[in-house]
């Protein structure tokens, strides 16, 4: 196993992430699912120069973007997409695509069971030709059931593979798994020599190592089945906006430039445009977190982080200092001490 993230998570040159997971001992990045946004030439080139491998790319399934729709028109140009990322992956070198089959956000179904049960297997089996062709893998992804109604548990995106071909295979990741197995390693186990990526956030979806998440024993499960790809950074970390905010370096008030799309796709997984210093230090704790489980040397740039403080032990500045003055106003006037007699 190796260390991979994702970088749709904020917007910045590709340059920046790669000098920024370098240094925290990242070997590849599974990168953005925006085709247009890459000169592959280009892309390919500054990975080299980093010494970071591209993993492979996850679909960013929003807007009209469903292999699921009723609409002929929408699933053939969603097919498109599909195919669109493939190839850029293939021309990066990767291995996989993550494959988010309906719209994330979209939690009404377009028609009956069976209607939709054929439409998504054929769109997919659609885009299981092109993948073969330019020689790279397709996992489904299934996300928790406020993101989709569609594949929200492994088995259902192992029915989905199965359907499409015995060589396509799944995606888990850690947060959807908390929220959606009655038995998240079961869960993985299941998935077995089918499991072709797994995505990691912590149950709050802050960085690994920031909730509750048992990581040795997710790792030990993924160890147990022989997985040997990546493990791939995907924290979300929630935006809070009221007093009670832990962390008040988090939300960049003066953000570069982001494409619309972006921002929404982040903006729906109740996210933000997060600060450089804030996003930098998440990646640095997903390292010190997950390297010394999957048998990596945790490099100096990590280590000199220091130790890692849960969110729930942090206290608000604001809210301490406003403690302490509503207490000296609440506390009653001493009376000068008299002279004894």
């Amino acid at each position: 196993m190796h260390l991979s993230t994702h970088n749709w998570m904020r917007a910045e040159p590709l340059e920046v992430t790669l000098r920024r997971i370098k240094k925290f001992g990242y070997e590849s990045i599974e990168i953005s699912g925006e085709p247009t946004m890459y000169k592959t030439k280009e892309t390919r080139a500054l990975l080299k120069e980093y010494g970071i491998k591209c993993w492979g790319a996850v679909t960013l399934t929003l807007g009209e973007r469903n292999l699921a729709a009723k609409n002929e028109g929408q699933r053939a140009r969603s097919v498109q997409y599909v195919k669109d990322v493939l190839t850029m992956v293939s021309e990066l070198e990767g291995k996989i695509i993550t494959l988010v089959p309906a719209t994330v956000g979209k939690v009404v179904p377009d028609g009956t069971e069976e209607e939709e049960w054929k439409w998504v297997v054929d769109a997919t089996k659609e885009c299981f030709v092109h993948a073969k062709k330019v020689g790279v893998k397709i996992a489904v992804e299934p996300l928790n059931r406020f993101e989709t109604y569609l594949f929200n548990r492994s088995a259902q995106a192992l029915a989905l593979a199965d359907a499409v071909s015995p060589e396509v295979g799944v995606c888990l990741d850690a947060f959807h798994l908390n929220i959606e197995e009655d038995d998240m390693y079961d869960a993985i186990r299941l998935a077995g020599k089918r499991l072709f990526d797994f995505h990691i956030a912590d149950n709050n979806r802050f960085a690994c190592g920031l909730g509750q998440l048992n990581w040795k024993k997710i790792i030990g499960t993924l160890q147990e089945i022989g997985y040997k790809g990546a493990v791939t950074n995907e924290f979300v970390a929630p935006a809070d906006r009221t007093p009670a905010v832990m962390y008040r370096n988090m939300i960049d008030r003066n953000p570069v430039d982001i494409p619309p799309e972006q921002l929404k796709f982040i903006q729906d997984h109740g996210s933000s445009i997060l600060t450089e210093e804030f996003y930098t230090d998440q990646m640095r704790i997903t390292a010190q977190t997950i390297l010394p489980l999957i048998g990596k040397k945790v490099p100096a740039a990590v280590s000199a982080g220091g130790r890692i403080v849960k969110p729930s032990k942090l206290v608000a500045p604001a809210k301490k200092a406003g403690a302490r003055k509503t207490a000296a106003k609440s506390a009653p006037a001493k009376k000068p001490a008299g002279k004894k007699k």
